[in-house]
């Protein structure tokens, strides 16, 4: 049982990651977004995609 919660924890910190490097791409903070995801996972991830990227 314990395995499995760490996988899971695993899992989230890797979207997190995932998610920080999605927003640089489209010029925005990567740790504010890294941070973001860690609270509110996939529902960040489809606002990092959905979002158009911000002018420099």
């Amino acid at each position: 049982m314990i395995v499995m919660e760490n996988e899971y924890f695993v899992g989230w910190g890797t979207l997190a990651l995932i998610n920080a490097g999605l927003a640089q791409g489209k010029n925005r903070s990567g740790l504010n977004w890294f941070l973001i995801s860690l609270l509110c996972g996939p529902l960040a991830t489809l606002f990092i995609v959905v979002w158009n990227k911000l002018e420099k």
